[in-house]
C-alpha cells in the first residue's frame, strides 16, 4: 500500500499504479480483518428474521468451469446483498451447488464412456449416482478462486448443495405447503395459459406451476436421483 506523505498526511499515488496488485491488496485486507462475516455478525437479525434480506439465486454447477456470463450475474448478485448491508439489513450468503439434472448425467456419461442407458442399468444406478455426485463437485476449488479474485462476498465454508437430504426435503415441504394453501394450479393445455380448475387430489403427468413461481413439480431425474431445485437464497437454503 502507498505510504502517507510527511507533509500532506495523505498517501503517495503513483503515476502508474497497478490496478491487479491493488485489487489483491484489497482483498487480502478483507480476508485479514475478517470484513465480511463482521458486515453480516453486526447486523442483528431483528425478531422473527424481520431486519433479514434474502436474496434469491439460482446456483452454478460446480462440474464445469465458470464462464464470462458467471462473472457479470456474479456483480449482481454481490451489488444487491452488498447495498442492502448498507440500509443495514442483515444478509447471510451461503454459496450453493446445482448438482441435479442433465448435465451432471451427461458429464458423468462422458467421464464413464457410457453411451447408451442399458449400461447404467448394468452397473448400477446406485453406482452411477456416486459418478455423478463426485463429478458435480469437481470444479469447486476453481470456482472459490474465481468468485473471491472478483471480489464478491459469500461464504463458501458453510454451502449447500442441492443433494443434501435436508436440502431436498425442504423443496418438497416448499412445495407441498404451495398445494395445502391452494396455491398450485394446472396450466391449460388449449390456451397454455394457467387454468383455473382447484387442486386436484391426484397431479396428472404433466407440468404443474404455482401462482408465486415458474418452477415445476420436484422429478427424479435418471442419475443422481433427486427431485430438481427450485430457485433458492444465497442467504440459507430453503
Amino acid at each position: 500500500m502507498t505510504e502517507p506523505t510527511a507533509q500532506l498526511g495523505y498517501p503517495t499515488v503513483p503515476a502508474h499504479p497497478s490496478f491487479p496488485q491493488l485489487e489483491h491488496e484489497v482483498l487480502q485486507a478483507w480476508e485479514a480483518d475478517g470484513t465480511f462475516a463482521a458486515s453480516v455478525e453486526s447486523r442483528p437479525a431483528g425478531e422473527n428474521g424481520s431486519n433479514e434480506f434474502v436474496f434469491y439465486d439460482g446456483p452454478p454447477f460446480a462440474n464445469g468451469l465458470p464462464h464470462y456470463g458467471h462473472l457479470l450475474t456474479g456483480y449482481v448478485k454481490d451489488v444487491v446483498p452488498r447495498y442492502q448491508t448498507m440500509r443495514g439489513r442483515r444478509v447471510e450468503r451461503r454459496f450453493g451447488w446445482d448438482t441435479h439434472g442433465l448435465p451432471a448425467e451427461v458429464e458423468a456419461e462422458h467421464q464413464l464412456g457410457i453411451k447408451d442407458k442399458s449400461e447404467i442399468d448394468e452397473m448400477g444406478v446406485a453406482a452411477f449416482n456416486d459418478a455423478c455426485r463426485a463429478s458435480v463437485l469437481r470444479y469447486t476449488g476453481e470456482w472459490r478462486d474465481y468468485v473471491t479474485r472478483q471480489a464478491r462476498w459469500v461464504d463458501f465454508d458453510n454451502d449447500y448443495k442441492t443433494l443434501d437430504l435436508d436440502y431436498m426435503e425442504s423443496v418438497m415441504w416448499a412445495f407441498k405447503t404451495l398445494w395445502d394453501k391452494g396455491l398450485v394450479y394446472q396450466a391449460s393445455a388449449s390456451s397454455g395459459t394457467a387454468g383455473t380448475t382447484a387442486p386436484r387430489s391426484r397431479p396428472p403427468r404433466r407440468a404443474w406451476t404455482t401462482s408465486t413461481s415458474t418452477g415445476r413439480t420436484p422429478r427424479s431425474p435418471s442419475g443422481c436421483g433427486s427431485p430438481r431445485r427450485a430457485r433458492t437464497s444465497t442467504g440459507r437454503s430453503p
